[in-house]
């Protein structure tokens, strides 16, 4: 079971800059390591990230064998209006999970 963390403000001015951040559990295995049998141990990383906001995409990134296990993604973005905030996660081995978050904007 993954776990993800998310840190949004429950509530924002219109117009404010509210940061966001988030942070989940993954091995992020990079696929050139050995493993306890000397085998090279197969990849299983993140390879992409997104944020959106009532559906509009408003921030992503591609991720690599260098990011290190659990990353920690942290952005900023303007709140616009009431609504959700989805955050998904996709990796190999067809890995996805997918959290939300609700805001109230002012």
């Amino acid at each position: 079971m993954v776990r993800a963390l998310i840190s949004v403000p429950k509530t924002a001015k219109k117009g404010e800059v509210i940061e966001i951040k988030t942070l989940i559990s993954h091995v992020m295995e990079t696929g050139y390591r050995p493993d306890a049998t000397g085998k090279v141990a197969p990849r299983d990383i993140l390879r992409r990230f997104t944020c959106r906001y009532n559906d509009e995409e408003v921030f992503s990134a591609d991720l690599w064998q260098a990011v290190a296990a659990n990353p920690f993604i942290s952005f900023t973005t303007v709140a616009t209006a009431s609504g959700t905030l989805s955050f998904t996660w996709t990796g190999d081995n067809g890995f996805s999970q997918t959290e939300t978050a609700a805001i109230t904007v002012t």
